[in-house]
């Protein structure tokens, strides 16, 4: 056919190896192009008929609507151009002369708009993908723009987009080249699932929702949640809670190097959320590329729960474990919870610390106290760093009062955070909720704070702290028993003495700690410690089997609380 093809669109020139007699004759091209045309009619039918019925068969029907039956299909597949250049640029013959579209592969530029590529390239898709894979993300892309041979394919978030450029980009490059032509080159982006003005419509119909195909809706964290008042610039450090602020700031700076994992415990309201936020807005500010995931352990639970519940377990694994930091608050509520979920957090926990990814966990309790947990999960907590924050001292609880009223503009005077600190000693979101409070009610009076204000309205806030001293002991023992300090003190042997001697030292031993019984035996004249000892097992035995003693040790320790907060 190409020979014939090239002889009938010969001038007429003889060749060298002609017959001497040979004529040379004129033949017009116009039949040629019919023939020509059939002949491709004919073969581009019956690859039609082979493409029913076949993944291909929406490609099949567009093409012959297009090209071959639909209207207007004789006006599409002859090109009238000059010279018979199929981009008509030759203009050096002013002859209009009709060219095939299908001979010069014209039918490809009918493909040029980006509905008709994306509804083709869809269906390809759909059609030689498995259900799973489709579910699993190729159903969720959109196109986006279409241009020069590149593909610019959308997806609905950075999860999705992820998943399809690692696994399915070669595929779907691959159908786009059959489709369109080898040059073609696709790339992805993320679109704004909440507006697709910008993306072009797939298809009429509403796309099929699978439980397999539904998207996975997290709970309410997402995507860090993050407070930006909890910095390490608006934590005060003191010797509770210097340790774990250090660890904290070393883990920030350098994810997954210094300590990995990370575990913090204590008691509630001391500052561990404040420290998991600080990481995480510290590593946001100076690691822009780096993602952050700041959860609690109640919503990890429930994204876990609703992942099951939609069949969406893979959008699960890929929100939590395709994060370079993951903070995760209070798992002590873990101990409770079926060992499906305790799995999750044990492989997420797997597949991040072996990437080398950065994880911090807080907790009311050290690990080895958390009897709930799974044992290869506690040990590899245990592997990391575990540090505890403890109650603040009057100096800390001070000083954080002050750096609150700093950064609220509150002009808080010296006796009143004095006071607060020694009535608030194991809470500080209880401590710093007392300048909101007096701010309130220093506002409501028209008055500035002051310590009057405070003891009025806060009555409720916490308790002055017992301060104790063995003077103060002495003091009230002597004044209970009709006696004086000198003579509990000292070393008279009449029996009154001797009981309230013994009494009192039974009672700075007992509230006392940090005394022992050297220190006491110094406090009464420099008695031999035996002396001491024998005292307080003394009373130790007679609380358990004279009432009346027992009725006299806590009447003293009621009046001795009772002196404390005069």
């Amino acid at each position: 056919m190409t020979a014939l093809v090239a002889t009938g669109f010969q001038d007429g020139t003889t060749s060298a190896g002609s017959h001497a007699r040979t004529e040379t004759v004129r033949f017009s091209p116009f039949p040629l192009v019919w023939l020509i045309s059939t002949l491709h009619k004919i073969l581009f039918s019956n690859c039609l008929d082979a493409l029913r019925g076949t993944p291909w068969g929406s490609l099949a029907r567009y093409w012959e609507q297009s090209y071959l039956t639909g209207p207007g299909a004789t006006a599409r597949r002859f090109k009238w151009v000059y010279g018979g250049s199929p981009d008509g640029h030759d203009t050096s013959s002013q002859e209009l002369r009709p060219v095939d579209n299908v001979k010069f592969d014209l039918w490809r530029k009918r493909m040029q708009g980006g509905e008709e590529i994306w509804v083709a390239l869809r269906d390809s898709l759909r059609g030689n993908a498995s259900e799973a894979v489709w579910a699993a993300g190729l159903n969720t892309l959109r196109l986006v723009d279409y241009h020069d041979n590149q593909i610019v394919i959308g997806a609905p978030n950075q999860i999705q987009l992820l998943r399809v450029q690692q696994r399915y980009l070669p595929f779907i490059t691959e159908q786009a080249q059959l489709l369109v032509g080898p040059d073609v080159q696709v790339s992805l982006t993320v679109t704004d699932s909440t507006n697709d003005a910008g993306a072009l419509a797939t298809s009429d119909e509403e796309p099929e929702v699978t439980p397999s195909a539904a998207a996975f809706a997290p709970s309410v964290d997402r995507p860090a949640r993050l407070d930006p008042r909890m910095t390490f610039d608006s934590f005060v450090p003191g010797s509770s809670n210097r340790l774990a602020f250090a660890a904290a700031q070393s883990v920030a700076e350098t994810p997954g190097r210094a300590y990995n994992p990370l575990m913090i415990y204590g008691n509630s309201g001391l500052g561990k959320t404040h420290l998991l936020h600080a990481i995480g807005n510290y590593v946001q500010e100076n690691y822009p590329g780096r993602k952050v995931l700041y959860v609690s352990t109640e919503t990890f639970l429930n994204d876990f729960i609703r992942a099951i519940q939609t069949r969406t377990q893979l959008a699960l694994h890929e929100r939590y474990r395709e994060n370079d930091v993951l903070l995760i608050d209070d798992i002590q509520f873990m101990e409770t919870r079926g060992e499906t979920f305790h799995e999750e957090i044990f492989h997420t926990y797997n597949a991040l610390h072996g990437e080398g990814k950065q994880i911090v966990l807080t907790s009311d309790r050290s690990p080895r106290d958390l009897a709930g947990l799974q044992e290869r999960f506690r040990s590899r907590l245990l592997q990391g760093l575990v540090t505890e924050i403890d109650q603040p001292d009057l100096e800390t609880r001070i000083a954080i009062l002050r750096s609150k009223s700093e950064r609220e503009g509150i002009d808080l005077p010296n006796d009143v955070a004095e006071w607060i600190a020694h009535r608030v000693r194991d809470n500080i979101r209880e401590l710093e909720g007392s300048i909101t409070m007096l701010r309130a009610f220093a506002n409501l009076r028209q008055e500035p704070i002051s310590l009057e204000l405070a003891k009025a309205h806060l009555t409720n806030l916490g308790q002055e702290q017992v301060i104790l001293k063995p003077e103060t002991i002495l003091s009230v023992v002597a004044d209970f028993y009709g006696l004086s300090v000198e003579d509990v003190r000292g070393s008279k042997r009449l029996r009154p003495l001797v009981h309230a001697r013994h009494i009192a030292m039974y009672l700075i031993r007992d509230l006392l700690n940090n005394y022992s019984y050297p220190m006491i035996a110094r406090i009464f004249d420099g008695r031999n410690h035996t002396t001491v000892i024998s005292g307080v097992e003394k009373i130790k035995e007679q609380i358990t089997v004279n009432p009346e003693v027992l009725a006299q040790v806590n009447q003293l320790k009621r009046r001795l609380q009772g002196e404390s907060r005069e």
